[in-house]
């Protein structure tokens, strides 16, 4: 049986954009079961976004195609800042929040990765104990400052300025890539595409280092652009967390269920384990039936289920069910905040009043006048019930552990009344 061809489904996938040496990775791969290769994340936050991840799930492919991934959680580069992506300098963390973001992104990454022919370092563990005189001897001496200059994260930062702390950030991800080849055997280093003058860094020092011979390979991920230009990973919220606490489940997999008929399929070779054939599939029916958002359903059911996992892909989806007929009354109150957490809000204090009143007092309708008119119609439900008696009495309490009244205002406009 032929060994899948990892490269190959990668190009397919549309996630490589640069490689130092195709054709040696790929005459690597056809000799060697054991390639083990690395991507690093500095703890400058308690949490990865979506954006983060997109290197992540090269790796995990990796992993899945039986080779062994290592993530670098930089203790060491991330008190000192990387400029990519910058505009300006990054500002230094305390050492205890530095190490609470290892402890909570070492977390994320065990739940990702499992623990089967995987391992997390941390780089602070080498960069940590080194001296500024060592730093300067063994490894200071094999940058030229024109070359480092030249980097495109240097060059896009001269005219506002980098300080020397940024611009030593490339040696030291650098000294990463040969520590991790020299001790633990790694050839490949994976990144985003503004990473690539680091990874090149890094083959340099260990070529320079170990000889020319010694197996090293880069390889960058495309930028990833949704279909208008912009940048992907964030919604009206703001970036989509990886963190239950501050993006939950629910808002997770309506990202992903909301993504527009021209980046699904992009999005469902990227950012799921689907095969060729299912995803094809799914292709056809954008092209045939894209009423039916069958590529949008999949791509949310899978990336949430990888993420979060099934329970809480099934609380996503069975919050969507209920927002989507209006059956609501069966939610619970921790249902209620994830799937309300959006909508228009509004308070009320934790009192029994007439539906009029209530309904004018939280400004969802602008006068007494409409507000009758719109509950003779049928239009106003208060928690998934169709309300048309004008002598109906809003209890806070009768729901919801008396924490809110949910009020929709015709098929889809709904009010999230806080009880005070």
């Amino acid at each position: 049986m032929a060994k899948f061809d990892i490269l190959e489904d990668l190009q397919w996938r549309g996630a490589i954009n640069q490689e130092t040496d195709a054709e040696g990775l790929r005459d690597y791969l056809k000799e060697h079961d054991d390639l083990a290769l690395y991507c690093g994340t500095d703890p400058t936050g308690d949490s990865l976004h979506i954006g983060h991840l997109i290197p992540f799930m090269i790796l995990k492919r990796f992993q899945l195609a039986g080779y062994h991934p290592v993530i670098i959680i930089g203790g060491g580069t991330g008190a000192i800042g990387d400029p990519s992506g910058r505009k300006t300098e990054r500002t230094l963390q305390s050492a205890e929040q530095v190490h609470k973001n290892e402890e909570a992104l070492t977390a994320q990454m065990k739940k990702l990765f499992g623990t089967e022919n995987f391992e997390i370092v941390n780089n602070n563990e080498w960069l940590g104990k080194m001296n500024l005189v060592d730093f300067l001897r063994d490894y200071g001496k094999y940058f030229q400052i024109n070359n480092m200059l030249n980097k495109d994260v240097v060059a896009s930062r001269l005219e506002n300025g980098i300080s020397f702390t940024e611009f030593t950030y490339q040696i030291l991800q650098a000294i990463d890539f040969y520590h991790l080849n020299k001790d633990h055997n790694v050839q490949l280093q994976i990144g985003g595409s503004d990473q690539w003058g680091n990874i090149t860094a890094g083959i340099d020092l260990i070529h320079k280092l170990e000889g020319n011979d010694k197996k090293a390979f880069g390889l960058t991920i495309p930028l990833m652009l949704k279909s208008d230009g912009t940048k992907f990973g964030k919604s009206a919220g703001g970036a989509v967390w990886l963190d239950p606490e501050k993006t939950s489940p629910f808002e997770f997999y309506q990202f992903w269920l909301n993504q527009d008929d021209r980046d699904v399929i992009k999005y469902l070779k990227y950012f799921t384990f689907l095969s060729r054939q299912e995803i094809e599939e799914l292709e056809e029916s954008v092209e045939k039936e894209p009423w039916k958002r069958k590529a949008q359903k999949r791509l949310a059911e899978e990336v949430t289920k990888f993420v979060h996992g099934e329970k809480a892909l099934q609380e996503a989806q069975y919050i969507t069910k209920a927002l989507f007929s209006g059956e609501i009354k069966d939610l619970t109150t921790e249902q209620i905040e994830q799937g309300f957490k959006n909508a228009p809000s509004a308070e009320a204090p934790n009192e029994s009043k007439n539906l009029i009143d209530f309904l004018v007092e939280t400004k969802i309708e602008p006068s007494k006048r409409q507000a009758r008119e719109d509950v003779k119609n049928g239009a106003i439900y208060v928690n998934g019930e169709r309300i048309q008696d004008m002598d109906y009495v809003v209890d806070p309490t009768d729901n919801f552990d008396g924490k809110f009244v949910i009020i929709r205002k015709g098929k889809k406009k709904y009010t999230l009344v806080r009880i005070k």
